[in-house]
């Protein structure tokens, strides 16, 4: 419990960065239950190992490391994706920018009453992409046709999840991913998601070129920072937050 306190995130910061805990309760009552420890990661100007935990003694050498490589390998597969809809590589990353990345390790401790408790709430991120790894345990889920599906662990796999800048951008070639995780009774859960977003002043719409002719336009211009305001005023429901934005 010392070490939690001294790494603790700052309630009172617009950005917190540090351990947390989220006990949520929403209309239906339905709990998020979750640890979580959130690491501003890049740009580099916002890289500050000393606020995380030195042990093991080659913690912070390691997050960093991770870091650069998730960081290499979002810029691979938004590269694929462009090039897959006929856009030169460098598209998406362009229309994102610098990428702002957060690594959070999500703790799911077992709940006694899983059948009443998320352990996070169903949403899309808000973000471009998020790369994600996951012990043994499960509990990730996807929407899809209307039912949830559990995404099995996979030993040394990365499960991809796009994000609703993605969609934008995309003008809905690609689809943002709608999921939650859920809890259990009897094992914890652990989970290492790496998010990779546009800076809070980049304007967002989709590529002009899959937004014109015949296909128009599916969504508005958005600033990124508006979108995370709007984001958080509204909570993680589903996709109602990029669905705002439909034209």
């Amino acid at each position: 419990m010392e070490e939690k306190v001294k790494y603790a995130c700052d309630a009172s910061s617009a950005a917190t960065e540090g351990y947390g805990s989220r006990m949520l309760e929403n209309d239906d009552v339905v709990l998020d239950w979750r640890d979580y420890f959130d690491h501003h990661s890049l740009p580099l100007s916002r890289r500050n190992p000393s606020r995380w935990p030195h042990h093991p003694p080659d913690y912070r050498q390691v997050v960093a490391e991770y870091s650069d490589q998730m960081a290499l390998l979002a810029s691979k597969l938004l590269g694929l994706i462009s090039e897959s809809l006929g856009l030169p590589t460098s598209c998406i990353e362009d229309s994102v920018g610098e990428f702002y990345q957060n690594i959070t390790i999500s703790f799911y401790p077992p709940c006694p009453q899983p059948d009443l408790t998320l352990g996070l709430q169903a949403h899309s991120d808000m973000g471009a992409v998020t790369l994600l790894i996951q012990d043994d345990v499960g509990g990730l889920q996807v929407l899809k046709d209307g039912e949830w599906v559990m995404v099995q662990p996979v030993t040394d796999a990365i499960v991809v999840i796009l994000a609703d800048q993605t969609e934008i951008i995309t003008n809905g070639a690609y689809r943002s991913a709608e999921h939650r995780a859920i809890t259990n009774g009897s094992r914890a859960r652990l989970s290492v998601a790496t998010f990779h977003d546009p800076a809070k002043s980049k304007r967002i719409s989709p590529a002009s070129g899959l937004a014109s002719g015949s296909s128009p336009p599916r969504y508005r211009d958005v600033v990124y920072g508006d979108y995370v305001s709007s984001w958080y005023t509204k909570g993680p429901k589903g996709k109602r937050n990029l669905d705002g934005l439909l034209l």
